[in-house]
């Protein structure tokens, strides 16, 4: 079973920046997507960013110039580097795996793998 465990995240003001990180583990695909997630209150789950195992990345429109994802394939990490933050971006960010990943998507239902999520509050 995957393991995946979010940290990072936490109140800013409007304009400030956080580092949100994925842990995974307990996975072993060779071609995988990995991506960021966030559901506000009310919300649906929306894509944030996502990245296969080649680098290929897809952000949403919404944070893109803004966000940033890196993965350390070494130590099975994923980032998200948040910068110019925005009440908009209030919510909880979930990282999540989708295993034997042919097609890069941000697509929640193509994932199969979940953490628990970490709060982002971004205060104006």
């Amino acid at each position: 079973q995957v393991r995946l465990v979010e940290s990072g995240g936490g109140s800013v003001q409007a304009g400030g920046s956080l580092r949100l990180s994925c842990a995974a583990s307990r996975y072993t695909y060779s071609r995988y997507c990995m991506g960021w997630f966030r559901q506000a209150p009310g919300k649906e789950r929306e894509g944030v960013v996502g990245i296969d195992r080649d680098g290929s990345v897809s952000y949403a429109e919404s944070v893109k110039g803004r966000f940033t994802i890196s993965q350390d394939n070494a130590k099975k990490t994923l980032y998200l580097q948040m910068n110019s933050l925005k009440p908009e971006d209030s919510a909880m960010y979930y990282c999540a795996v989708k295993g034997y990943c042919d097609v890069l998507t941000r697509e929640p239902g193509e994932y199969n793998y979940w953490g628990q999520g970490t709060q982002v509050t971004v205060s104006s």
